[in-house]
C-alpha cells in the first residue's frame, strides 16, 4: 500500500511540475490557456511513466546506477513522445521543449524524492536514538 502512496504522489507532483513548465512555455510564446484536456492528458502521461518508473524501480539490483538512470530518462521522454503524438502536442509545443521538460520534470521529481528519504531517514535515526536511551 505504501508503494501506491508514493507513486499516486509522484504522479501528482511530477504532473504539477509538469503543468507549471508548460504555462510558463505558455506564457513566454504567447501561446494561449492551457486547455482542460491537456491537464488531463498530462497527468495521463505522468501516471504512465511514475507506474513504469516503479517497476524499472524493482530492476534496480541488475543495473548500475548510471544506466538504471539513463533508461528510466529515455522512458520518461519516449512516453511524452508517444503521448505528443497520440494527442497532438507538436502543434503548440516543440519536440526540444517537450524533452527538455521531461528532464528538469524528472530531475526535480529525483531531488523532491531525495529530500523526501532524507527527512525520513533523520526522523528514524532521532527515533532509534531516543529508543536507545531509554
Amino acid at each position: 500500500m505504501n508503494d501506491v502512496k508514493i507513486t499516486a504522489m509522484g504522479i501528482m507532483v511530477s504532473t504539477g511540475a509538469a503543468l507549471v513548465l508548460l504555462a510558463v512555455f505558455a506564457m513566454f510564446n504567447d501561446t494561449g490557456a492551457i486547455y482542460v484536456h491537456t491537464v488531463f492528458e498530462i497527468l495521463g502521461a505522468n501516471a504512465v511513466i511514475c507506474v513504469g518508473l516503479a517497476l524499472i524501480g524493482k530492476l534496480e539490483g541488475a543495473f548500475a546506477v548510471l544506466k538504471h538512470l539513463l533508461l528510466e530518462v529515455s522512458y520518461v521522454i519516449a512516453v511524452l513522445l508517444v503521448f505528443g503524438l497520440v494527442f497532438n502536442w507538436y502543434s503548440v509545443v516543440p519536440v526540444w521543449y517537450l524533452v527538455v521538460m521531461a528532464v528538469a520534470v524528472y530531475a526535480f521529481v529525483v531531488f523532491a524524492g531525495t529530500a523526501k528519504m532524507r527527512r525520513d531517514v533523520r526522523e528514524i535515526n532521532e527515533l532509534l536514538r531516543k529508543r536507545r536511551e531509554k
